[in-house]
């Protein structure tokens, strides 16, 4: 996350070059094109957030931060808390470093119907105050509701939903309750027995008490780390399809991994092979790729497939990471957002049938506009249901801005809206747009950290919703007006013991049009991503009009593929599991 003394003199010269062409400017032949500045704006997104119910502040720690753990805010989590089919909102919450483990406290917002939200943190007997980070959802009992995980800095927390719904911790009876740093997590089938297993990202020990050794960037004082200081190791936890869970950390090979900052992890099935995969992002150090070998048992490979560093061979400060289909190939690319002064990055799967990544980023157009920015949560999403999936990535500098300014930047940052044109994503440009409907959003500035995309109004198009540092949530309508150009798939597995009722980890093609003008798009109903994220296990499909017969293909995490002909778009889809496979 923080640069080296030995970076320190190269990253002032680029930082300069950036602010001199100024900050939301594209630079010259990456994500530019002749008269982009004049296009209409195709995705407008409307700011509702004052009339949402989604009032509470999330606290983190000091502004400015004093040490590194307040730099990393805190996640947020869609959850079917009450079972009525609508995703609520969780937010962990954060602390301060004198209290860490007795914060404002974890906030519970009920969906009440199109962009309206209830408190209900009392109501469902929420009382978790320790320092929250990531989170992660679904059924680890089987009892038919989503339970909750939160990492956090201090013991982890395991909130299980019994009826009412009343949200009760049962971490330690439970076989959970980790002590170290836990930043991102995330629930999933692991060994495809059925049941939803958890692995927990790890970062480094800090005592408040006795914190690092203070650093020096830029000729001012700042916290220390995580570059000089020790990492802690990942957990990765078997349920026993009980709900009840025992470490698998060394038998499974993730133990046998370097300790790495980690900060996120995206589980899906990377190699096509029926296994799934862990992708974890870490910070100051390479990442990892633990290829599943099938039961629990893990690889990792992420320097031999090229996913372990950019491709100019150095390691990054990865915050968040997304998956998407970006060549239409089927199979998975990664990208990821990264620290100030370097860029994001696209990993994209390489042709044939060798399993290796390459760093498209420039190829893609997302190189240098980034450089600027220093990226954390960020979604594929189509938003304007052309057919293929733009980009969103939300920013915000871990430094106050005394610091900042040295990098010609500042704490709060712009988003990045990317639209995908073509064979490239193209910077969506705030001073274009300046003054048109559904574009404030694009300049505003926030210390932005955690971000879910989610059709939360049941419209048909996805809407963000956008988590900051010491600010309200924020909802962003999208203000489409062709809703029915698009298609929203869910899974249900109501087998006897698959507690994995919503079948994460699948693979969902969308197959539309016929003969040689079929076209096909990929979603995958992932675990993890984004940053300290839980999002909706829903995949949603930009379907242009005159395209069809649209046919889906759906193959669950165990293997099972069905299929499902002459969708109508404009719906909902629920694909049911049969009893008998």
């Amino acid at each position: 996350m923080r640069t080296n003394p030995v970076q320190a003199a190269t990253l002032i010269g680029a930082a300069a070059l950036l602010a001199a062409c100024g900050e939301s400017k594209t630079p010259p032949g990456e994500g530019a094109s002749p008269g982009a500045s004049t296009t209409e704006l195709a995705i407008r997104l409307v700011d509702r957030s004052a009339e949402s119910g989604l009032r509470g502040i999330v606290h983190a720690g000091a502004n400015p931060p004093r040490e590194i753990v307040e730099v990393k805010g805190t996640g947020l989590g869609l959850v079917d808390v009450d079972g009525d089919g609508a995703f609520d909102v969780f937010v962990p919450g954060g602390a301060d470093l004198d209290n860490p483990n007795q914060g404002p406290g974890a906030r519970l917002y009920l969906h009440t119907g199109g962009l309206r939200f209830e408190d209900a943190t009392e109501r469902v007997g929420l009382d978790f105050r320790r320092w929250g980070q990531g989170v992660a959802a679904g059924d680890v009992d089987g009892d038919g509701r989503d339970d909750i995980y939160v990492a956090a800095f201090g013991r982890d927390a395991l909130l299980m939903n019994r009826p009412g719904p009343t949200l009760v911790e049962e971490t330690e009876g439970r076989g959970l309750g980790s002590t170290d740093w836990g930043t991102g997590c995330a629930l999933a089938d692991l060994d495809l027995d059925g049941d939803l297993d958890l692995y927990v990202v790890q970062y480094l020990p800090f005592d408040p008490a006795a914190p690092p050794p203070r650093a020096s960037f830029l000729g001012v004082e700042t916290f220390g780390g995580p570059i000089g200081l020790a990492a802690t190791g990942d957990r990765i936890y078997e349920n026993d399809g009980t709900g009840h869970f025992r470490d698998v950390t060394a038998s499974s090979g993730v133990g046998a991994a370097q300790a790495s900052h980690g900060l996120g992890v995206l589980v899906a099935d990377f190699d096509d092979d029926g296994h799934p995969d862990l992708y974890v992002g870490n910070d100051s150090m390479p990442n990892q790729l633990f290829r599943g070998l099938g039961g629990m048992v893990f690889e990792e490979v992420a320097g031999a497939v090229g996913v372990a560093v950019s491709g100019d061979g150095a390691g990054q400060a990865t915050m968040g990471l997304a998956l998407a289909d970006v060549d239409n190939d089927g199979r998975a690319d990664i990208f990821s957002t990264n620290f100030a002064d370097d860029t994001n990055t696209l990993l994209v799967r390489a042709a044939g049938d060798a399993l290796r990544w390459r760093d498209q980023t420039r190829a893609f157009g997302l190189g240098l506009v980034s450089r600027p920015f220093l990226g954390w949560g960020t979604v594929f999403a189509d938003l304007d249901h052309d057919g293929d999936e733009d980009l969103v990535a939300v920013n915000g500098h871990v430094y106050g801005d005394e610091v900042a300014r040295r990098l010609g930047s500042k704490r709060a940052q712009q988003p990045l809206l990317f639209e995908r044109r073509g064979p490239r994503f193209e910077r969506v440009e705030p001073e274009a747009h300046r003054g048109e409907p559904g574009a404030a959003w694009l300049a505003a500035e926030h210390a932005d950290r955690s971000l879910v995309a989610h059709d939360f109004d049941g419209d048909g198009d996805l809407d963000l919703l956008v988590l900051a540092v010491l600010e309200p949530l924020r909802l962003l309508e999208n203000a489409s007006e062709r809703p029915e150009d698009s298609l929203r798939v869910e899974l249900s597995d109501r087998r006897p013991g698959r507690a994995n009722r919503r079948g994460i980890g699948a693979r969902i093609e969308l197959r539309s049009g016929a003969g040689d003008a079929q076209r096909t798009q990929v979603r995958w109903l992932t675990a993890g991503g984004s940053y300290f994220a839980q999002t909706a296990p829903v995949a949603h499909f930009g379907v242009p009009a005159g395209t069809g017969p649209h046919h889906l293909v759906v193959r669950w995490p165990d293997g099972f593929v069905q299929e499902r002909k002459d969708v109508t778009t404009g719906t909902r889809v629920v694909i049911e599991r049969p009893a008998e496979n």
